[in-house]
């Protein structure tokens, strides 16, 4: 089993290095997903609940055999449930989908800045982690300003920010923000879905120098950069491939090749993006 380090939050709370992303699976796939990567070594799982299958996921907890405590479940606040009095009530509604009597990591999906419930939904996050219901709390694709305005009126920052971050859109100012005030910063579209980046001469010209794939090459950036990478794959092997990232290293001009690309914005711009 491949042992996976950890990146360690200014709270003290530890994430795995790599994690099993879960979307697009339905609660079937996500059962059989997570059950099987818990049991290679993961030990760190995303899910949401506009993923619609916390259900499968809490599931594949249950079935992997690996002590609980072991393992940091995620899963999301969605916008629609944004708010104070919201927020208690959707947290409740995502545990009991898990089966779990806690969740190890809770997050706001989206700030969804025209709303602006963000700041209340962070006071409820808040009161949950200090009733034990929550280990740690972060939130997904926040700006900086959205962050600091967070710890501007509650006092208490993010232990994660999950960004979509890929050689197409390295996040330098975001990742350097977050080093400065100790928040993880966790990748989502590590791959860079829907690009042609893992046909890029460039990287198969790295896999070839050591003997990995492509995917491998991009997810190792990722653990160098200090992010954690959550690619979602459902077929085992994949798995194990994208989990296998500790037996090399890649040189600075190698990093350098890797993220010397044009920018380019996969998902939603998170200042006008809305996802209820």
């Amino acid at each position: 089993m491949i042992s996976i380090p950890d990146r360690t939050a200014h709270d003290g709370t530890k994430i795995p290095a790599v994690g099993l992303g879960t979307w697009p699976m339905d609660d079937a796939q996500a059962e059989h997903s997570v059950s099987g990567a818990l049991a290679m070594g993961y030990r760190l799982v995303d899910t949401a609940a506009n993923y619609r299958n916390e259900k499968g996921t809490g599931r594949g907890v249950a079935r992997s055999g690996v002590p609980r405590e072991e393992i940091v479940v995620t899963t999301k606040l969605p916008g629609r449930h944004h708010g104070y009095e919201q927020t208690l009530a959707s947290f409740e509604e995502s545990r009991r989908r898990l089966g779990l009597d806690h969740v190890d990591l809770y997050l706001i999906h989206w700030p969804l800045p025209r709303v602006d419930k963000y700041v209340d939904s962070w006071r409820a996050m808040i009161e949950l982690r200090d009733a034990g219901l929550v280990r740690a709390i972060g939130v997904s694709n926040f700006t900086a300003e959205h962050v600091a305005r967070l710890e501007a009126e509650t006092g208490v920052l993010p232990a994660v920010n999950q960004i979509e971050l890929h050689p197409l859109l390295p996040q330098d100012e975001l990742r350097a923000f977050h080093d400065d005030k100790g928040i993880v910063t966790e990748s989502w579209s590590p791959l860079g879905r829907g690009s042609s980046l893992l046909d890029d001469p460039g990287i198969g010209k790295i896999a070839e120098t050591h003997g990995v794939t492509p995917g491998q090459v991009v997810l190792r950036w990722h653990v160098q950069l200090g992010a954690v990478p959550i690619p979602k794959s459902a077929d085992a092997g994949r798995q194990m491939e994208n989990l296998d990232l500790f037996g090399f290293e890649l040189s600075p001009a190698e990093m350098t090749a890797v993220g010397d690309r044009p920018r380019r914005r996969l998902g939603g711009d998170p200042t006008t993006h809305e996802e209820f």
